[in-house]
């Protein structure tokens, strides 16, 4: 929050202090003085103030009077007898304000200390010492540090308590460079640094952290012969760990003649705090033989370590030492052992601790839910999430993004929009953790806009935010969007290795090859390029963009594990490559990589679409007697599919009513294509009531029904259906296809006219179209047999693809190939059509549909004319 006031001339200091705009040492110094330029910070200890000392007040008056009802603490009382006595025009003297101010210190009464406050400026009381330490004190504990600053310029006398806490007020509030500013302006007015500077100082140092003033201020430490003081050399202990010099901190925590328990936590949490756990736990167990007991703070920084070194038999060891002792009632630590046993993935244990906790805690809760939620439990998390309603606990920001996640995982739509509603009436929404999560709960629960609105609203987005809404953008079919969004992100923000996979999930979607090169060779400029998921990444992308050769390249420098194997053999499968699909696997299996489900469900659909039905029954049979893998529901519905596809329609049924698992509506769904291939009516009936019985509001399978009856010519019950479709609000996406020139990909959407090359694009057609017609083939909005195939391929083709081809005709060099994604199957129209473009141009054209990859060439097609709607 900003924070900006203008004050009144200081009498010593003519110059005004700057304003306050931001809580970070990045910002602007105040302006304490002309030549002040240095920029450092400090905290340092204030002194305890007590509103029980009479060491000041007078036994007789009404000052008397007023000093003891502050000394009761008796503040509202007080205030009415300072008023009665400002009636009267009695003289009111320092130390009757001086208490006053004490107790609204001590009472955090921020109204009523200015109140007093106005009475002193009003009256003609001296600025003493004293009162302007007592003002000081009272404002810096209550927040106020534009009215410190103001009594802090009128003092005309300052001591080293007055410049410590003004100093640690400013360290508090995140000023650091101010109160940096301030300790030095304090060494330059001649004011020695005591006891309780140091610690602030070094503590600010730490904070920001800066290494090179914390040695500055270690100097000056030792120059004013603190050297030895235990609190300055635990902070110093603390500033230098902060700062991640961890050796040096080690080599003052070994000068010290005498350490507390303060020293051993500062450096045992410094090792831990730098990724240093195993020397943090052999501190630790020095610690104990030398008889050191340990306290809250260091038991739960070393059951942290254990957490971050994943050490199962350590924590467990960790365990049954706090049982033993009296920590084993603490609920920090039980909070520490549920996060603990959370990460290693001993959630049983971790849920024993949870439920013998008496007195839980909002961090017990919040523990427990994430716990669940990173282990694979969203139902157990959105369970717990209840019972701590019902329990009465307020959640904070980490317990609504777990749940909220856990709803993304379910997708609990309603209760994730209930939470949104919470977090926006909690103001817990201005964490962005929970906006990120709420961006993706809303993506994958299909409502992408919502997700935008919730994106827009972020003020200070993170990469985090942006890789959720490009990764919402991809899943929800608007990848072109999310390659904006990915431009736009890196105006402001560097992405890391989770944006550049998921922004080449969407050019692989699209087939925007330039892009993923482009990504590709900026991930191995910043050397990302082969972290984490990244190279199968950019593997898919070239597979899926139908560029084998350099999927091959990739494919042979990266470090093979079996991801890599499968996306090679789903670009197999995708081509109907059945025999290299068989190849590859034997080649796989030859270099001692062990295939797992994906691979065999990429194996039976190359086998499937290739009618190698054999060999896809020979490899169902051997996933459990010879590689151990006993196979799913998508295994089986890949050989009903096999056998359909081969017109085994009888033999694909019988497999289903012999499944040892109850069969969904994908095995139901596969029988169903292979009776619309077939034309089998009665039996696709069949599987369509059970499709419908497990699931209503998937349009593909609508689509599928339909094509079946008209294909079979039963227009009656195709007008039924279409019907019942429109009645339920099934509509099929438009078709859109998508062409990349130039790096530049190029959108173009069925039925849309506002392309601006979109004459010149007709034009263009219209003379292929004539082409066509005057070699005696039919031009696309004839090829079909009557008005109902038209309509058909309209809705479920769109022939966007046919524009985005004529625009890379129009504009790219002759000769060049051109290669087109679109989201819907490619109709008989539009397979003729570029069949006959592919041989007057005598170019290479390649269209990746929903189902298949096409590569044109001389006016043959890879598919065999069988690849397009309506045949398969």
């Amino acid at each position: 929050m900003a924070i900006s006031a203008k004050i009144q001339p200081v009498p010593r200091h003519p110059e005004p202090p700057c304003s306050l705009h931001s809580k970070t040492h990045r910002l602007k110094s105040l302006n304490f003085s002309q030549v002040l330029k240095t920029n450092h910070f400090s905290l340092s200890k204030t002194h305890e103030i007590s509103v029980l000392s009479t060491n000041y007040i007078d036994t007789k008056g009404p000052n008397s009077h007023l000093c003891e009802l502050c000394l009761h603490g008796q503040l509202e009382q007080a205030l009415r007898y300072l008023d009665s006595m400002q009636e009267l025009q009695i003289a009111i003297d320092e130390e009757a304000y001086v208490s006053l101010l004490k107790l609204c210190e001590w009472k955090r009464a921020a109204e009523e200390g200015s109140q007093v406050y106005n009475y002193i400026l009003n009256s003609n009381v001296h600025m003493s010492l004293r009162l302007g330490n007592a003002l000081l004190s009272m404002f810096v504990r209550l927040g106020n540090l534009v009215d410190a600053w103001f009594v802090f310029g009128k003092m005309q006398e300052r001591d080293v308590f007055s410049w410590n806490v003004l100093v640690g007020g400013y360290a508090k509030a995140g000023y650091f460079d101010e109160a940096l500013n301030l300790y030095h302006r304090m060494l330059w007015a001649g004011i020695k640094p005591d006891v309780y500077t140091f610690p602030c100082i070094l503590r600010t140092c730490g904070g920001i952290p800066d290494l090179a003033r914390g040695r500055e201020v270690h100097v000056h430490a030792i120059r004013h012969g603190f050297e030895t003081d235990i609190d300055v050399i635990n902070a110093l202990i603390t500033m230098y760990v902060k700062c991640g010099d961890v050796l040096t901190a080690r080599s003052v925590f070994d000068r010290m003649l005498r350490r507390d328990r303060i020293s051993w936590n500062a450096m045992i949490s410094g090792y831990f705090e730098n990724g240093e756990s195993l020397k943090g736990l052999n501190l630790f167990f020095m610690m104990r033989e030398l008889f050191v007991g340990p306290d809250l703070m260091t038991m739960t920084s070393v059951i942290a370590a254990c957490e971050f070194l994943g050490d199962k038999r350590l924590g467990r060891a960790i365990h049954g030492y706090v049982a033993r002792t009296d920590f084993g009632v603490d609920v920090s630590v039980d909070n520490s052992l549920i996060q603990m046993y959370s990460s290693v993935g001993n959630i049983e244990e971790a849920e024993k601790i949870f439920f013998r906790i008496k007195s839980k805690d909002i961090i017990s809760w919040t523990a427990m839910i994430s716990g669940y939620e990173d282990n694979g439990l969203p139902e157990k998390a959105v369970e717990t999430y209840k019972m701590m309603e019902l329990e009465g606990v307020v959640p904070d920001e980490i317990a609504i993004a777990s749940t909220v996640s856990a709803c993304a995982s379910l997708g609990l739509l309603d209760m994730g929009v209930k939470l949104h509603e919470l977090a926006k009436k909690t103001g817990l929404i201005s964490f962005v953790i929970v906006a990120n999560t709420l961006i993706d709960m809303y993506s994958r629960c299909g409502c992408i806009d919502k997700a935008l609105e919730v994106f827009h609203q972020i003020p200070d987005k993170n990469v985090v935010s942006w890789s959720s809404i490009i990764l919402g953008l991809r899943i929800n079919n608007r990848s072109f969007e999310a390659l904006i969004f990915f431009r736009q992100m890196k105006l402001s923000l560097n992405p890391n290795s989770v944006t550049l996979v998921n922004v080449l999930s969407a050019c692989a979607r699209i087939g925007a090859l330039m892009c993923g090169k482009e990504i590709h060779a900026h991930a191995l400029r910043i050397g990302l390029g082969f972290n984490g998921f990244l190279p199968n990444a950019v593997l898919d992308m070239y597979v899926r963009c139908g560029r084998l050769s350099l999927a091959w390249n990739q494919f042979n420098t990266l470090k093979k594990d079996i991801v890599s194997w499968n996306i090679l053999l789903t670009g197999y499968a995708q081509r109907g490559q059945g025999i290299l699909a068989m190849e590859l696997f034997d080649r796989m299996t030859s270099s001692g990589v062990k295939p797992d489900e994906i691979t065999f469900i990429s194996l039976l659909c190359a086998c499937s679409r290739s009618e190698m039905v054999n060999e896809g029954l020979n490899y169902f049979n051997s996933m459990e007697n010879k590689f151990g893998i006993l196979p799913n529901i998508k295994h089986h519905a890949c050989i009903v599919d096999l056998l359909g596809r081969a017109g085994k329609l009888e033999d694909a049924y019988k497999f289903i009513q012999e499944m040892p698992t109850k069969p969904d509506p994908a095995i139901w769904g596969a029988l169903l294509n292979a009776c619309r291939i077939h034309r089998q009516v009665e039996l696709g009936e069949v599987a369509a009531r059970h499709i419908f019985k497990l699931d209503e509001g998937r349009v593909g399978y609508y689509i599928l029904l339909y094509n079946l009856y008209t294909d079979s010519g039963r227009w009656n019950e195709a007008a039924r259906l279409r019907k019942t479709m429109i009645e339920k609000g099934l509509t099929v996406d438009p078709g859109c296809s998508w062409v990349e020139v130039k790096g530049k990909v190029h959108a173009f959407l069925s039925g849309d006219d506002y392309h601006p090359q979109i004459k010149e694009i007709n034009t263009v057609l219209t003379g292929f179209y004539e082409k066509m017609k005057a070699a005696g083939l039919s031009e696309s909005e004839q090829c079909s047999t009557d008005k109902v195939e038209s309509s058909k391929a309209e809705i479920f083709c769109g022939h966007s693809e046919k524009q985005a081809i004529t625009f890379a005709l129009i504009n790219t060099s002759p000769g060049m190939p051109i290669w087109v994604t679109k989201n819907l199957y490619m109709c008989e129209s539009c397979h003729n059509t570029i069949k006959f473009i592919s041989k007057v141009v005598r170019r290479e054209i390649s269209v990746r549909d929903t189902e298949h990859f096409h590569y044109f060439k001389d006016g043959v097609c890879s598919c065999r004319d069988e690849g397009y709607w309506g045949k398969t």
